[in-house]
This record gives structure tokens, C-alpha cells and sequence, in this order.
């Protein structure tokens, strides 16, 4: 739509193919149907909050920033606000308003848009395009193609992966997919006890072996077969490559506020308070309901032992357990639950400056197809508007 929005100012005659019955579909449910449009950070946020190929999207994130997204949508009629993280969304928290604002402006520049219409083919000849060939057999002759199909999360919402088959029919190289900004799955069977249950100003440190590879402060959840919620979503985009070879151990500090020293004087007071009774009786205070019967099943004191027959050892062991609960991760969940895809189009066959196919002349690529991705918080968006605004003003 940006792409199209901006060939179409451009005076280009522009002709959109979608096989969904509407435009829009994924940008529907982003930001849990509120769309976080994008993120009001500086530069260097940007650039640091993108996971794969950040120096690829220098010339896009400056020909069209997250200052000129804002008032692209605010010019537009949509009135946006800046929320916790710099994270950008519209004003009225639909992200249907968003939808019917492009879809009004692209209506307005006299676009065609075919829906429940889908490509088979985009067609090339001695290294330039010459239009596509549609599912029922129909040729479309065209000067210059625009590719932004997306990934294949979501697969409900039409991101089938049909932009990598088209790329590598033209000759390009896809890069490893991986489910990313996903849930990931835990081996321990007392995950399903802890459905549910999620836990504010938390640290998470994933280790590989000795290795620490990511920690991150903030929220997270407990499912019915691992773990999700921000930090973890996050974690996810980092982790994929490496969950799909071994597993990574998680570690949850409970209790971050505290130093160990600090936190054993507290759990002391607690036992003090407490010393004539049993153990699976005086731990109320230091955590929610769900969690109480797993952490005093791994602290490996009897539930029954009274709380002054608990030696200092024992004490000491358990409080090193709350500022360590451990876990094993296994993997990420699918592509139905992935927020995004990780890998795509080889950027290096592609040009940064107007995401034309250094390959094919007169095919370009933008979003998400290509082997771009970033954090949450508005980013991955962002990366879909420069790259659809570059592609968009660059065709011929």
C-alpha cells in the first residue's frame, strides 16, 4: 500500500494484486489490532532495535523517517500518541483507521486495486521485467514490479511465502526462514501449573552452556508450553538460529530489586516471622499463588519441615534459586504465532537506495520479504514504510 501510495504520487499508473478479500490483513492484527504504526526514538534506537541487516535500511530509514511515517498518517487523517517505548498508535487504537486512510488515499490517486486476486508468476525476460502472470492464467504486461508479500507468519492472514518462490525464480537468494517475535517452548513438566501466570520486573538471561547470549528486563508469561510475554518475544528474534540447533537455558531473576545478601536478610525475616511453622506455609509473602507450589518443590526442603529446623545452607540455597529459577528452552513456537518472519531476500542482491533487484531490472522488493527484521515497538513497521516509500518514489 505504501509502495503504490507513492508510485501512484509519482504519476506511475499502478495496478495492486491481493489475494485476500481486502487490503490490510496483516496490518490489521499488528499491535494486537491497535497497530503500532512505528517508533518515535532517535535514529540510533532505530538502528539498534533492528536485528538483521540494520547498515541495508541507512538510506531507507533517512529518505523516509519515523518523523515523516507520523506525518505521512497524521496528513492523512490519522491522529497518532506516543505510548510507553516511544511506541507509536493512532489515536483512536484502530488499526482499521489506518487501513481505510491508505486505502482512501490510494483510491483518491485512481490505483487499481485487484482483490481475491492472486499472482502465480512475475515474468522476466534477458534480465527485465515484462509483467505477471495471474493464478487464473492471465498475463499482465508491466514495466516494473513491486514485491511485498510479506513473510510466511501469520499464514492465516495470506503470507504464504509466495514473495521468496517469486524472488528465487527470478534468481535470488532466500536466506534462512525462522519464526520470529514468537513464544518459545520449555521442557519442564511443571510449565502447564504456571499457565498464566505473568510476572512484572523480572530479568531473563538466556545462556548457551557458560555463554550468556541475551538478557532483558520486564515482563514475561507462562503458557501452557513455555514461556512468552515481552521479553521473551524479544529474546525470540535472537534466539531462533540457535534454539534450532540445541537447547538454551533460561534463568529468571525473581527478585532483581535485591541484592542476594538483601534478599537472604529478607527471606530470614520472613522465617523469623514465621518460625514455628511449616515451610510450605511461611513463603507466602514472597510469591504469587501459581509459582509458591513449584519453587517449594525444587528448593528440596520437605513442604512439612518446620521453618527453624531449615539450616542456613538449605535457606541460602533457596534464595539462590529465586534470583536463578531455571529453565530449559527447546524451541519457538510456529509461524502461526510468530509475529514475524526472520530471513528473507538476500539484501546484498538488492539496492539500498531504491530496493530495485540488482539482478532483474525493474523488480523491486520491500518489507518484509526481504532479510530485515527488528525488535518490537513499532520497527519492523517502520523497516515496511521506508522500504515501501524508497521502492515506491525509485520505479520507472
Amino acid at each position: 500500500m505504501m509502495a503504490g501510495i507513492f508510485a501512484a504520487r509519482n504519476g506511475h499508473e499502478v495496478h495492486i494484486y491481493e489475494k485476500n478479500e481486502k487490503l490490510g490483513k496483516k496490518l490489521f492484527i499488528t499491535g494486537k489490532g491497535r497497530c503500532n504504526l512505528t517508533n518515535a526514538g532517535e535514529m540510533d534506537t532505530l538502528f539498534s532495535s533492528v536485528s538483521s541487516n540494520p547498515k541495508f535500511l541507512y538510506s531507507g530509514f533517512y529518505s523516509f523517517t519515523n518523523e515523516q511515517a507520523v506525518d505521512f498518517f497524521e496528513d492523512l487523517g490519522v491522529r497518532t500518541k506516543v505510548e510507553r517505548g516511544n511506541r507509536v498508535f493512532p489515536e483512536s487504537d484502530h488499526s482499521s483507521d489506518v487501513i481505510s486512510a491508505m486505502s482512501r488515499e490510494l483510491k483518491r490517486l485512481g490505483v487499481k486495486i485487484n482483490l481475491h486476486t492472486e499472482v502465480k508468476q512475475v515474468l522476466a525476460e534477458q534480465g527485465y521485467i515484462n509483467g505477471i502472470l495471474l493464478a487464473g492464467g492471465k498475463k499482465i504486461p508491466a514495466d516494473s514490479c513491486i514485491i511485498a508479500t510479506g513473510g510466511v507468519s501469520y499464514p492465516s492472514t495470506g503470507s504464504t511465502g509466495d514473495g521468496y518462490r517469486f524472488a528465487r525464480e527470478a534468481g535470488h537468494k532466500v536466506t534462512a526462514l525462522y519464526p520470529s517475535l514468537v513464544p518459545m517452548e520449555v521442557k519442564e513438566t511443571f510449565i502447564p501449573e504456571l499457565q498464566g501466570l505473568s510476572l512484572r520486573n523480572v530479568d531473563a538471561v538466556i545462556y548457551d552452556g557458560k555463554k550468556k547470549v541475551y538478557e532483558e528486563f520486564g515482563e514475561m508469561l507462562f503458557t501452557h508450553f513455555g514461556v512468552s510475554g515481552p521479553i521473551i518475544i524479544s529474546a525470540s528474534s535472537v534466539m531462533g538460529k540457535l534454539l534450532g540447533e540445541k537447547d538454551l537455558r533460561l534463568s529468571i531473576d525473581l527478585k532483581p530489586a535485591l541484592k542476594f545478601e538483601q534478599l537472604d536478610q529478607r527471606v530470614l525475616r520472613d522465617f523469623e516471622e514465621n518460625r514455628n511453622r511449616q515451610f510450605k506455609n511461611a513463603v507466602d509473602k514472597l510469591f504469587p499463588a501459581k509459582l509458591k507450589p513449584v519453587m517449594i518443590e525444587r528448593s528440596g526442603i520437605h513442604p512439612d519441615k518446620k521453618v527453624n529446623e531449615i539450616s542456613r545452607e538449605e535457606r541460602q540455597r533457596f534464595v539462590a534459586m529465586i534470583k536463578n529459577f531455571d529453565m530449559t528452552l527447546t524451541g519457538l513456537r510456529g509461524y502461526n504465532e510468530a509475529i514475524i518472519t526472520k530471513g528473507g531476500v538476500d539484501v546484498r542482491q538488492i539496492d539500498p537506495g531504491t530496493m530495485e533487484s540488482r539482478l532483474v531490472k525493474g523488480l523491486y522488493f520491500s518489507g518484509e520479504v526481504l532479510d530485515l527484521d527488528a525488535l518490537t515497538g513499532g520497527f519492523n513497521l517502520q523497516i515496511a514504510w521506508s522500504t515501501g516509500y524508497l521502492a515506491g518514489i525509485s520505479v520507472h
